[in-house]
């Protein structure tokens, strides 16, 4: 006969991601030419959950490599870059009301996808990617057989010994399988 108990267990209870493009502009002290690349580094961030929204604020650095004075010397600047975004959430466990456990995972780093000079000034894209899970206490009900009306000792086979087993395993190996 199966009867059903109830665990109190941690689970995500919910979810959500989302895909940011932002727009920055940079000045640098010597007029730029021509950009020669641009990388992002130091990426850090930690989320907060607020009624159905998790808020993710979080900072990286952005290098810009370019080539000044008519392309006959190159500089780098760094720009650091503060942001603050909104991820909805969407709960699994719709009684569930306290605040929970917050992960935020960076699904795409952020990238510098485009970047220009404009007027003496360098323009950049940048895209990144983050995912957010709340976890928290939540209860699962399992069905469970009452062992005492099940258990039979003589199914337990004491004769099993490890090299018996080792033997039955290495005479049923396929060497061909693969």
């Amino acid at each position: 006969m199966a009867n059903y108990k109830e665990i109190v267990t941690k689970a995500v209870i919910g979810k959500g991601k989302k895909t940011f493009i932002s727009n920055h502009s940079v000045s640098p002290s010597i007029n730029p030419n021509t950009i020669l690349g641009c990388w992002v580094i130091n990426h850090n961030f930690s989320g907060t959950k607020s009624e159905s929204n998790v808020l993710v604020n979080g900072s990286y650095d952005v290098n810009i490599w370019y080539s000044s004075l008519n392309n006959t010397k190159t500089e780098v600047i760094t720009d650091t870059v503060n942001y603050s975004e909104n991820i909805s959430v969407k709960m699994l466990d719709e009684n569930y009301e306290g605040t929970g456990e917050i992960i935020v995972r960076s699904l795409k780093q952020p990238t510098c996808i485009k970047a220009e000079v404009v007027d003496g000034k360098i323009d950049y894209t940048i895209e990144k990617e983050l995912a957010v899970e709340v976890v928290g206490d939540t209860k699962i009900k399992v069905g469970v057989n009452d062992i005492d009306d099940e258990w039979d000792d003589d199914t337990i086979d004491n004769s099993v010994t490890s090299d018996n087993l080792e033997k039955e395993i290495s005479e049923n190996i396929n060497d061909n399988f693969l």
